[in-house]
């Protein structure tokens, strides 16, 4: 098996210690080809420490990137992209670390992505809604925040927010990522957004959506700010034909 039929999966990590041994195992059971990426940001609780020792245990499947310090979970995912496509994977994933996106929603991704170069793994699709175990306000904020960027963009994605894709490698090679601006929560619309204005127009598949049971969220006011008038420069930048 060649690097061009495996699977990068990209887990960014910023105080996930508890959380890192109980997903990285779980993606790695589902599918031979899976290799998983820990970028983690120095993290002060031990998450890369822990990092290591996975990939000590699970080795040559995951592998850690240790960077100097928390610079956002955009420049996380490049840095990531960039190894992976370095590393000559065939397809790049997007997951995060505290089981939020099940591991088990994989094997339909991937089978998507066999015929479709983006695959979203959506909680919005068909007018159901599949998130457990938060508060209302969280929903309506999520479902708010997908329609605003997807009626700013239009990028034609109902879960234009989430954060567990796939990418065929052409399509990663297709984008600059030095003109990506992102970094925060409007990181994952601008990608959806790069990637559809480069001809991959992505489909959307069921997932469900767990809430985090062991650590912090790293959703913050600054983040929604960022994306608040991210799109409309991002729309702004793509009518000028600038994006």
């Amino acid at each position: 098996m060649t690097n061009d039929d495996r699977i990068l999966v990209v887990i960014p990590t910023y105080d996930e210690r508890d959380n890192l041994p109980r997903i990285v195992p779980a993606v790695l059971e589902v599918d031979p080809r899976l290799h998983v990426l820990v970028v983690d940001d120095n993290s002060p609780d031990g998450t890369g420490e822990v990092a290591d020792e996975l990939a000590a245990r699970h080795a040559p499947r995951v592998h850690v990137m240790h960077r100097a310090g928390k610079e956002g979970l955009g420049r996380a995912y490049l840095a990531g992209f960039e190894w992976g496509l370095g590393e000559g994977y065939g397809w790049i994933m997007e997951m995060d670390a505290d089981l939020s996106h099940r591991p088990e929603d994989l094997p339909t991704m991937i089978a998507a992505s066999e015929e479709h170069p983006v695959v979203v793994g959506s909680r919005y699709v068909d007018g159901r809604v599949t998130v457990v175990n938060w508060p209302i306000s969280r929903l309506l904020i999520s479902l708010f925040g997908s329609w605003y960027a997807r009626t700013a963009t239009r990028v034609p994605v109902r879960d234009a927010t989430g954060g567990f894709n796939c990418f065929r490698r052409e399509v990663l090679e297709a984008i600059d990522f030095e003109r990506v601006q992102s970094n925060g929560y409007s990181f994952q619309i601008e990608l959806k957004l790069r990637a559809w204005r480069k001809g991959f127009r992505p489909i959307e598949v069921p997932i469900v959506f767990t809430e985090r049971d062991t650590g912090e969220s790293k959703m913050s006011k600054s983040i929604v700010r960022e994306a608040i008038w991210k799109v409309w420069k991002l729309r702004f930048l793509d009518l000028a034909g600038r994006l």
